[in-house]
């Protein structure tokens, strides 16, 4: 059975990008819903959010992360409210979503990024934490795009946004519960995506593959590892990833965005030879997942927030090996008129030798 081709943008960082020549969805003064808004990624996204004037509901566990991010959003020039809410428990993300829209106004836009995850070979790994692993990483996603589209239906509009990862289609060592889950939240996201166009539907999801992100994920991850856990490099800072969710929620209408062109040879390269990547990251993957730089954090995230009481911001601790810009992010938010201009320069380069030959 053939498949119909599937769009897919390859996004990765450039903070001096300018607009894209497509028209956006604005989302000055729309209500858009965060999960994990408190720290990691999630708190970049909420960041930028506000930079675009938006009216952000911020869901999170961690009191202390959670104000101090409402606080950034404000800062930025959007308006911020907390939600406390485990995403895990759908009863307090439906809950959660009925204040955002009595308070804020309709939901515009929802933006999965909540996860926990264990660092640990599989078999360390309790029933347990494996259990409540998927539980917010996978079925957080669920409830919150189930959520969403009970609200959004009504009203035949709305926009979902799943952040995903690379490890949504190439598993690796140390970290079983989490590819799982995220693999998941591909299939699923698919599933729904196809029900949504099925249906004509004018609400968008879409799903966005980041590539290893300095957050405070790797500070206060459960590990079982002798040391500290790290991304596996390179790495890129938050913001990069926040660019591009936004982004995304600016431009709904595609299948996935690719963040990184790490994301992008990793994806890749798991099409073109996955057995050969199977033994690469045997001999690599568990040692480049772990550092001596710093000694294990101790702190865990699994059942409780960490950032209850301390707030931990956007970024990890590896700020000195983390990358802040690139040129794709321009290129993928120019795509149009560079494909067009390298057409226009081709068809001249054509025309010119056309010519010399006449000549």
């Amino acid at each position: 059975m053939s498949m119909p081709p599937q769009r897919t943008e390859v996004l990765s960082e450039s903070p001096s990008a300018s607009e894209s020549p497509e028209r956006p969805h604005d989302l000055r003064g729309r209500v858009v819903v965060v999960t994990g808004a408190s720290g990691g990624v999630g708190r970049a996204v909420v960041r930028e959010l506000g930079a675009k004037g938006a009216k952000v509901a911020l869901l999170a566990r961690g009191t202390t992360g959670l104000g101090a991010a409402a606080v950034d959003v404000g800062a930025a020039g959007g308006v911020g409210q907390v939600y406390e809410a485990d995403v895990a428990d759908y009863e307090q993300v439906r809950q959660a979503a009925e204040r955002v829209e009595a308070e804020l106004g309709p939901i515009d836009v929802w933006i999965n990024v909540a996860f926990s995850s264990v660092f640990a070979r599989f078999t360390d790994i309790t029933p347990e934490e494996y259990e409540r692993t998927t539980a917010v990483t996978y079925l957080g996603y669920v409830w919150g795009t189930r959520v969403a589209l009970d609200l959004m239906r009504p009203r035949g509009r709305g926009t979902i946004v799943q952040v995903g990862s690379a490890l949504s289609q190439r598993g690796i060592p140390l970290q079983s519960a989490y590819c799982g889950a995220k693999h998941a939240v591909k299939g699923f996201t698919e599933a729904v995506r196809t029900e949504l166009l099925a249906g004509r539907s004018g609400i968008d999801i879409t799903l966005v593959q980041l590539p290893a992100v300095n957050t405070p994920q790797f500070d206060w991850v459960l590990s079982k590892l002798g040391r500290h856990p790290q991304p596996v490099p390179p790495i890129y800072q938050p913001e990069v990833a926040a660019r591009g969710i936004v982004y995304a929620a600016e431009h709904p209408e595609r299948k996935e965005y690719w963040v990184g062109i790490t994301t992008a040879a990793t994806l890749l390269a798991q099409r073109v030879a996955p057995a050969l990547l199977d033994r690469y990251l045997a001999r690599t993957g568990v040692d480049s997942q772990q550092t001596t730089e710093q000694p294990p954090s101790g702190v865990a995230n699994l059942w409780k927030p960490a950032d209850e009481a301390d707030d931990y911001g956007a970024r990890g601790s590896f700020d000195h090996r983390s990358h802040a810009r690139s040129p794709q992010l321009w290129l993928s938010h120019h795509r149009r008129p560079v494909v067009l201009s390298l057409a226009a320069a081709g068809a001249a380069g054509l025309a010119m030798a056309v010519l010399r030959r006449r000549g």
